[in-house]
């Protein structure tokens, strides 16, 4: 087998890995600028839904509460989830106070939002919680 012939997948799989990187970097700076958007010290909720592909299908804000505080109608997400034939779900929500780590509060919604996914058939592919300066990622950081 050639040097030239080995080369190929490599960089093929490079430029992969990369346009993946851009693309994870593109919806987290799109998430940001949603839930980021408006007064400071409100938290926001928003939701991207996927195909089967982890296309994107649509995207809505789905609430907002007070500062450490935001209350998630379930019924609404997968309402609009099915509505647009989603089987995949990222969400999102910022922390006005800048602290980019989850509460426990935050790691039982995600828990229960997990449940009735998986009993419709949806994936959820991810819960971000977003500041300003950060990022954290629910399933990176093995609390999905």
């Amino acid at each position: 087998m050639s040097a030239s012939a080995v080369a190929a997948p490599t960089l093929q799989a490079n430029r992969t890995s990369q346009r993946e990187v851009l693309r994870q970097r593109a919806l987290v700076d799109y998430m940001r600028a949603m839930v980021t958007n408006g007064p400071e010290q409100r938290e926001r909720f928003h939701a991207v839904f996927l195909d089967r592909v982890h296309a994107v299908l649509g995207d809505a804000p789905m609430g907002e509460g007070g500062q450490g505080a935001l209350s998630i109608r379930m019924r609404e997400v997968f309402a609009h989830a099915l509505g647009v034939g989603a089987t995949g779900l990222i969400i999102a929500h910022n922390h006005p106070s800048g602290q980019c780590r989850p509460s426990q509060s935050d790691i039982d919604a995600t828990r229960r939002l997990k449940q009735v996914a998986n009993a419709l058939d949806i994936e959820l592919v991810d819960h971000l919680i977003i500041t300003h300066d950060a990022v954290y990622s629910m399933r990176a950081g093995g609390n999905l």
